[in-house]
Protein backbone atom coordinates (compact mmCIF):
# COMPACT_ATOMS: atom_id res chain seq x y z
CA UNK A 1 0.00 0.00 0.00
CA UNK A 2 1.47 3.63 -0.54
CA UNK A 3 1.62 6.43 1.58
CA UNK A 4 -1.30 8.44 0.05
CA UNK A 5 -3.99 5.41 0.56
CA UNK A 6 -4.81 5.97 4.38
CA UNK A 7 -4.64 9.62 3.87
CA UNK A 8 -7.60 9.64 1.14
CA UNK A 9 -9.44 7.31 3.06
CA UNK A 10 -9.71 9.69 5.91
CA UNK A 11 -9.72 12.73 3.73
CA UNK A 12 -13.05 10.78 2.01
CA UNK A 13 -14.52 9.76 5.58
CA UNK A 14 -14.53 12.96 6.67
CA UNK A 15 -15.98 14.87 3.52
CA UNK A 16 -18.78 12.14 3.34
CA UNK A 17 -19.73 13.22 7.35
CA UNK A 18 -21.51 16.68 6.45
CA UNK A 19 -23.10 15.08 3.44
CA UNK A 20 -24.43 12.54 5.73
CA UNK A 21 -25.71 14.82 9.06
CA UNK A 22 -28.73 16.64 6.79
CA UNK A 23 -29.86 13.50 5.63
CA UNK A 24 -32.03 11.77 8.85
CA UNK A 25 -31.03 8.75 7.29
CA UNK A 26 -30.25 5.97 9.44
CA UNK A 27 -29.85 6.83 13.18
CA UNK A 28 -29.21 9.89 13.28
CA UNK A 29 -32.46 11.11 14.63
CA UNK A 30 -33.21 13.50 17.64
CA UNK A 31 -30.72 14.68 20.22
CA UNK A 32 -27.98 13.63 17.42
CA UNK A 33 -29.33 15.48 14.40
CA UNK A 34 -30.17 18.43 16.40
CA UNK A 35 -26.25 18.31 18.07
CA UNK A 36 -25.27 17.95 14.14
CA UNK A 37 -27.55 20.70 12.49
CA UNK A 38 -25.63 23.83 13.14
CA UNK A 39 -21.98 21.55 12.79
CA UNK A 40 -22.68 21.16 9.74
CA UNK A 41 -24.11 24.15 8.11
CA UNK A 42 -21.53 26.36 7.54
CA UNK A 43 -23.46 29.61 7.93
CA UNK A 44 -24.86 28.56 11.21
CA UNK A 45 -21.67 27.88 12.29
CA UNK A 46 -19.62 30.82 11.61
CA UNK A 47 -22.78 32.81 12.99
CA UNK A 48 -22.72 30.80 16.42
CA UNK A 49 -18.84 31.14 16.35
CA UNK A 50 -19.00 35.00 16.04
CA UNK A 51 -21.67 35.46 18.44
CA UNK A 52 -18.56 33.90 20.82
CA UNK A 53 -16.01 35.85 19.72
CA UNK A 54 -18.00 38.73 19.56
CA UNK A 55 -19.45 38.37 23.15
CA UNK A 56 -15.85 37.17 24.47
CA UNK A 57 -14.73 40.97 23.38
CA UNK A 58 -17.53 42.18 25.47
CA UNK A 59 -16.90 43.07 29.39
CA UNK A 60 -18.71 42.17 32.17
CA UNK A 61 -22.15 40.62 31.78
CA UNK A 62 -22.36 41.01 28.15
CA UNK A 63 -19.93 38.28 27.57
CA UNK A 64 -22.85 35.54 28.66
CA UNK A 65 -25.77 37.50 28.30
CA UNK A 66 -25.45 37.69 24.48
CA UNK A 67 -24.86 34.04 23.97
CA UNK A 68 -27.51 33.30 26.15
CA UNK A 69 -29.97 35.84 24.20
CA UNK A 70 -29.13 34.03 21.36
CA UNK A 71 -29.48 30.18 22.44
CA UNK A 72 -33.09 31.83 24.23
CA UNK A 73 -34.14 33.59 20.86
CA UNK A 74 -33.14 30.74 18.95
CA UNK A 75 -35.12 28.26 20.89
CA UNK A 76 -38.39 30.32 20.33
CA UNK A 77 -37.60 30.83 16.37
CA UNK A 78 -37.15 26.94 16.17
CA UNK A 79 -40.66 26.64 17.92
CA UNK A 80 -42.02 28.71 15.08
CA UNK A 81 -40.18 26.98 12.37
CA UNK A 82 -41.59 23.78 13.97
CA UNK A 83 -45.14 25.40 13.48
CA UNK A 84 -44.39 25.74 9.89
CA UNK A 85 -43.71 29.49 10.31
CA UNK A 86 -41.03 30.55 7.91
CA UNK A 87 -40.03 34.50 8.04
CA UNK A 88 -39.55 35.74 4.41
CA UNK A 89 -35.98 36.15 3.87
CA UNK A 90 -34.95 33.72 6.47
CA UNK A 91 -32.24 32.23 4.82
CA UNK A 92 -30.68 36.06 3.80
CA UNK A 93 -31.07 36.73 7.47
CA UNK A 94 -28.65 33.44 8.10
CA UNK A 95 -26.37 34.13 5.70
CA UNK A 96 -26.14 38.66 6.85
CA UNK A 97 -25.95 37.42 10.23
CA UNK A 98 -22.66 35.79 9.23
CA UNK A 99 -21.42 39.04 7.68
CA UNK A 100 -22.74 41.39 10.51
CA UNK A 101 -21.29 39.65 13.39
CA UNK A 102 -18.14 38.75 11.52
CA UNK A 103 -17.81 42.71 11.08
CA UNK A 104 -18.55 43.73 14.41
CA UNK A 105 -16.31 41.12 15.73
CA UNK A 106 -13.32 42.40 13.17
CA UNK A 107 -13.75 45.99 14.48
CA UNK A 108 -14.07 45.00 17.98
CA UNK A 109 -17.42 47.10 18.27
CA UNK A 110 -18.52 47.94 21.75
CA UNK A 111 -22.59 47.97 22.65
CA UNK A 112 -24.64 48.28 25.91
CA UNK A 113 -25.64 45.18 27.33
CA UNK A 114 -29.32 45.51 25.51
CA UNK A 115 -28.23 46.46 22.49
CA UNK A 116 -26.01 43.63 21.74
CA UNK A 117 -28.70 41.14 22.80
CA UNK A 118 -31.46 42.67 20.85
CA UNK A 119 -28.32 42.52 17.78
CA UNK A 120 -27.98 38.41 18.21
CA UNK A 121 -31.33 37.63 19.31
CA UNK A 122 -32.73 38.89 16.21
CA UNK A 123 -30.29 37.20 14.12
CA UNK A 124 -30.80 34.27 16.48
CA UNK A 125 -34.32 33.90 15.69
CA UNK A 126 -33.84 33.13 12.11
CA UNK A 127 -31.58 30.76 12.56
CA UNK A 128 -33.87 28.36 15.18
CA UNK A 129 -36.81 28.96 12.11
CA UNK A 130 -34.20 27.07 10.20
CA UNK A 131 -34.01 24.54 12.52
CA UNK A 132 -37.60 23.96 13.52
CA UNK A 133 -38.39 23.94 9.74
CA UNK A 134 -35.91 21.19 8.92
CA UNK A 135 -36.56 19.02 11.67
CA UNK A 136 -37.20 15.65 10.76
CA UNK A 137 -40.52 14.51 10.77
CA UNK A 138 -39.23 11.53 13.35
CA UNK A 139 -37.00 13.85 14.81
CA UNK A 140 -37.86 13.49 18.56
CA UNK A 141 -38.99 17.34 19.27
CA UNK A 142 -37.18 17.98 22.56
CA UNK A 143 -33.96 16.08 21.94
CA UNK A 144 -34.02 17.62 18.88
CA UNK A 145 -34.36 21.07 20.40
CA UNK A 146 -31.88 20.08 23.17
CA UNK A 147 -29.26 18.91 20.62
CA UNK A 148 -29.31 22.34 18.34
CA UNK A 149 -29.12 24.36 21.34
CA UNK A 150 -26.25 22.21 23.18
CA UNK A 151 -24.10 22.74 19.96
CA UNK A 152 -24.81 26.56 19.76
CA UNK A 153 -24.03 27.10 23.10
CA UNK A 154 -20.65 25.26 22.71
CA UNK A 155 -19.92 27.16 19.48
CA UNK A 156 -20.47 30.53 21.38
CA UNK A 157 -18.06 28.98 24.10
CA UNK A 158 -15.23 28.35 21.36
CA UNK A 159 -15.64 32.08 20.57
CA UNK A 160 -15.62 33.26 23.26
CA UNK A 161 -12.57 31.17 24.67
CA UNK A 162 -10.47 32.28 21.38
CA UNK A 163 -11.55 35.96 22.09
CA UNK A 164 -10.10 35.70 25.98
CA UNK A 165 -7.31 33.24 24.84
CA UNK A 166 -6.25 36.08 22.33
CA UNK A 167 -6.64 38.91 25.21
CA UNK A 168 -5.26 37.18 28.10
CA UNK A 169 -1.94 36.79 26.01
CA UNK A 170 -1.80 40.02 24.92
CA UNK A 171 -3.20 39.36 21.43
CA UNK A 172 -6.89 40.77 21.01
CA UNK A 173 -6.18 40.82 17.68
CA UNK A 174 -6.81 36.95 17.61
CA UNK A 175 -10.71 37.40 17.87
CA UNK A 176 -11.04 40.47 15.32
CA UNK A 177 -9.15 38.42 12.95
CA UNK A 178 -11.20 35.20 13.16
CA UNK A 179 -14.15 37.51 12.73
CA UNK A 180 -12.68 39.07 9.82
CA UNK A 181 -12.40 35.59 8.34
CA UNK A 182 -16.36 34.77 9.50
CA UNK A 183 -17.02 38.00 8.02
CA UNK A 184 -15.00 37.31 4.68
CA UNK A 185 -16.76 33.47 4.49
CA UNK A 186 -19.83 34.84 4.59
CA UNK A 187 -18.97 37.23 1.75
CA UNK A 188 -17.91 34.27 -0.26
CA UNK A 189 -21.08 32.08 1.00
CA UNK A 190 -23.27 34.94 -0.58
CA UNK A 191 -21.35 34.88 -3.83
CA UNK A 192 -21.53 31.45 -4.12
Amino acid sequence: MNRTTPFLALLLSVAATPALAHTGVGAVHGLEHGFLHPLTGPDHLLAMLAVGLWSGQQSGKSVWLWPAAFVGAMLLGGLLGLSGTAMPGMEAMILGSVIVLGALTLFGVVLPRWAGAAIVAAFAVSHGMAHGLEMPADGGGGAYFAGFAVATALLHLAGIGIALAGMRNGRPVLARAAGGACCAAGLMLAVL
